[in-house]
């Protein structure tokens, strides 16, 4: 695929930020174009090795994480149709995988670049910024259309949470020719892709795009309908031939530490939402929600962590630091984490980036354990945290005597992830739950344990990526489209 020798001739060249100095004064995308320059990815796209064995679209699951892509996107065929300027047949071989190019190329971690084969010798092929090139260019042409089937069903399909998972399903039983509605609880469609990461790193604009096209291919969105309040398991089960759950995991790991209930004690989500909806509506948020002139403290080393940073920086906080319980992950690959499982190392990320500019120190500390949240003067709001450094030993991290301090904290965010789906869900369906509180639903069919009613994406996995939202909403569509056939 591409040219022979494009991996050497090439140097491994990303689509740059803008710079930090002027992306922290808005909401806006942090990347420097949506269209790079097509001659730079082309040389790009050369670098895609005729490797014979692409472990970049094989999504298996290697020391418990994913290798290659979950959606098996086919690397290789879209990178050489890119290379000699095919970019209409790039966006045929896109499109008959992911659904949604443009959501997995701003917010993947990219597994399929941890799987590259160029990654052996040298620096892994450019995959997510090429796949944002094509579906950009591929919008600009109009080569995206809305997806509407020849021919309808006289079958309805339910879709319950409009996420990754949730749109991903309807769309695939939408081009089946089902009658598909989606219910989802908030105002605006689109689940953790509209308020649960920011406008700079996925502009909402992006997300109407698609949603857009959705409705006009047919799918009927119900916002503000959350089921088993506006609308009940019962009345689905009756109106609809089909019902699948994808409703994410979103109950958020809490912090069972002293002074959890002072007030200024936030989860990452509540935050976040709040922030985008202030953006949106083009209002301030909230003064308990903003982070204005104060020491922000995040608690979760991840993702989320990262977007909450950026959050805070935007909105002029007084300082920020982000804990993480565990160690530093090392520079490089280690003997444990060989290619091509996913590569567990240090990385900068966007927020960080800002928050090392803007205060001139790494924000991150590792092994250190929340012990206490402090109260202010008033007795009632948070006002500093008090930390130990911690040592992992064989069952777990222990304290190291002698280190505890306290830092100021005026605004506490947890982003510790998610422990599963919520309790209302089970009490309205009465379907059977998993050991780890997600939704008991089949590998294969991804039927639950009541006939007739499929779960998929966080709901069913527990909290994964957004590609795995999407291939698990693919995984349940035919599954209810057999279903429904041998019905």
């Amino acid at each position: 695929m591409g040219k022979p020798t494009g991996f050497m001739d090439y140097e491994r060249k990303e689509l740059t930020l803008r710079p930090v100095e002027e992306r922290i004064q808005d909401w806006q995308e942090i990347k420097t174009s949506s269209l790079p320059h097509k001659e730079a990815l082309q040389q790009q796209a050369a670098r895609c090795m005729d490797c014979s064995i692409p472990f970049c679209h094989s999504g298996i699951m290697l020391n418990n994480m994913v290798s290659g892509c979950p959606l098996h996107n086919l690397m290789p065929e879209f990178n050489d149709c890119i290379y000699r300027g095919l970019d209409e047949f790039a966006y045929a071989r896109l499109n008959k995988t992911n659904n949604f190019p443009e959501f997995t190329s701003h917010v993947c971690p990219a597994p399929c670049e941890g799987a590259c084969c160029a990654g052996v010798v040298t620096a892994p092929v450019t995959i997510r910024n090429i796949e944002q090139y094509i579906i950009e260019n591929a919008f600009a042409k109009g080569y995206v259309k809305p997806n509407i089937p020849a021919k309808r069903l006289d079958k309805k399909v339910a879709v319950i949470g409009s996420g990754p998972a949730g749109l991903a399903c309807a769309d695939q039983l939408n081009k089946k020719g089902y009658n598909v509605t989606v219910f989802e609880r908030d105002n605006k469609p689109g689940g953790l892709l509209m308020y649960g990461i920011p406008n700079m790193k996925l502009d909402k604009k992006v997300l109407a795009r698609r949603i857009q096209l959705l409705e006009e291919a047919g799918i009927v969105f119900k916002c503000n309908c959350e089921v088993g309040h506006k609308i009940s398991s019962e009345t689905l089960r009756k109106e609809y031939d089909a019902i699948v759950v994808c409703t994410g995991s979103p109950v958020a790991r809490d912090l069972p530490v002293a002074g959890r209930n002072l007030e200024g004690v936030y989860f990452a989500k509540e935050y976040l939402t709040a922030a985008t909806k202030a953006f949106l509506n083009n209002k301030e948020v909230i003064a308990s929600l903003n982070a204005k002139d104060k020491d922000v403290v995040i608690i979760g080393g991840g993702d989320t962590g990262n977007d909450c940073m950026a959050t805070a920086i935007r909105q002029g906080c007084k300082s920020v630091m982000q804990l993480e319980i565990n160690p530093c992950l090392p520079r490089t690959r280690t003997e444990k984490n060989p290619w091509p499982e996913f590569p567990r190392v240090f990385k900068t990320d966007y927020g960080q980036e800002e928050a090392l500019e803007v205060f001139k120190a790494d924000p991150r500390e590792f092994c250190v354990t929340s012990k206490e949240l402090l109260a202010d003067a008033t007795g009632k709001h948070v006002g500093a945290l008090r930390l130990c450094q911690n040592e992992w030993k064989g069952h777990g991290p222990e304290d190291i005597p002698g280190t505890e301090r306290v830092v100021p904290a005026q605004l506490v965010i947890l982003a510790m992830g998610f422990v599963g789906t919520e309790k209302s869900l089970f009490e309205e369906f009465k379907f059977n739950a998993t050991a780890r509180n997600n939704i008991d639903a089949d590998d294969k069919t991804y039927m639950t344990s009541i006939p007739g009613v499929f779960a998929a994406g966080d709901a069913r996995r527990g909290q994964s990526l957004v590609v795995w939202g999407i291939a698990e909403g693919r995984g349940a569509a035919a599954a209810v489209h057999k279903y429904l056939n041998n019905k």
